[in-house]
């Protein structure tokens, strides 16, 4: 679903908005950055602008690094079969990584009834490719929204559909939801087809539908190890085994939220802003504030030995020594009473 987010978000993005809305689709869109949801909802936006339901002669998809640009030229040069345009999609190519001068050389050469979209995590600005996209279209960033702007958003899509919610309780919803856009597009849909017959959004809503996903409840289990509160922790351990949580994904998650404390702890502690901690760390600023508060419970070289302590009970289930279940409890246990 495309929900105006070009109402809220940066001027690149509503271009791509206007180009569609005018008829005046560029030849080359460049759609790139860490923020997965927004770039989905543009591709599928232009291509829903481009190609009509069903129409499997003019669009074709490519992904991965194995995409040769001569084959990409050739389709490109063919003209569009009973429509005046062709759409051509590649994802994740890496093409833009570096200079890649054949391709930047064909960007600006690109004829009108095509349109090229490339979607990629990773771009070098400064390579030839790049600055050849932007130039003969446009070059658009998708970055993590900052909380503000999350609440923009679910609040603009609360009220289109006639329903009130209180900031608590949006708090709450985004608190139990995380930071991810297409998880929580997916609990909002849930929460206005529970509330489909009332006006209002309440926390009871929120306690009866929405799903709190299992990195905040790591992050919870985290809170209660660093608080020294072993019962709490085990108990959120088993909760998570309880909803057929994999104990190998649950040691992931402790590993990966510890080496993000360690991270903000650190670049804090050398007098980094929380924007460039945010940036660094691949979050949005209020968790990375959240992030903070936690990684006050730890010493540096705590998280250090917690890091490693993870490190070391994935060792012991890949050589037997160890069940994962019984790993994952004694990393719980060890880290829970040290208080």
């Amino acid at each position: 679903m495309f929900f105006a987010l070009h109402l809220w978000y940066d001027v690149p993005m509503k271009n791509i908005v206007e180009d569609i809305k005018n008829g005046q689709i560029k030849t080359v869109y460049l759609l790139y950055g860490e923020e997965a949801y927004l770039k989905r909802q543009y591709r599928d936006k232009l291509k829903s602008a481009l190609i009509p339901e069903g129409d499997t002669m003019n669009f074709s998809a490519y992904e991965g690094k194995d995409v040769e640009i001569k084959q990409l030229i050739d389709l490109a040069e063919t003209l569009p079969f009973f429509s005046d345009r062709r759409m051509i999609l590649v994802e994740d190519s890496g093409f833009f990584k570096n200079s890649n001068e054949e391709l930047a050389e064909y960007l600006g050469q690109i004829p009108s009834t095509t349109c090229m979209v490339f979607v990629e995590s990773e771009v070098d600005k400064r390579s030839k490719s790049f600055k050849a996209a932007a130039k003969a279209g446009r070059a658009v960033e998708f970055v993590t929204p900052d909380e503000k702007m999350l609440t923009r958003w679910l609040m603009g899509r609360i009220q289109r559909e006639n329903k009130k919610i209180n900031q608590s309780v949006l708090a709450y919803f985004m608190d139990i939801t995380g930071s991810d856009m297409e998880n929580m597009d997916r609990e909002l849909e849930k929460l206005l087809c529970y509330t489909l017959e009332r006006p209002e959004i309440t926390m009871q809503d929120l306690n009866d539908i929405c799903v709190g996903q299992t990195e905040n409840q790591i992050f919870d289990m985290i809170n209660a190890i660093a608080a020294g509160n072993q019962k709490q922790a085990l108990t959120l351990y088993y909760d998570l085994l309880e909803l057929k949580e994999a104990s190998m994904r649950i040691l992931y998650l402790l590993a990966k939220q510890f080496q993000s404390l360690l991270l903000v702890k650190s670049m804090a502690a050398k007098g980094y802003p929380a924007a460039t901690i945010a940036k660094t760390d691949g979050s949005p600023v209020f968790a990375v504030n959240k992030k903070l508060g936690q990684a006050k419970g730890f010493t540096i070289e705590e998280l250090k030995e917690a890091i490693a302590a993870c490190a070391q009970a994935e060792e012991d289930v890949k050589q037997g020594r160890l069940n994962d279940q019984m790993a994952v409890e004694l990393l719980i246990v060890q880290y829970s009473r040290r208080k």
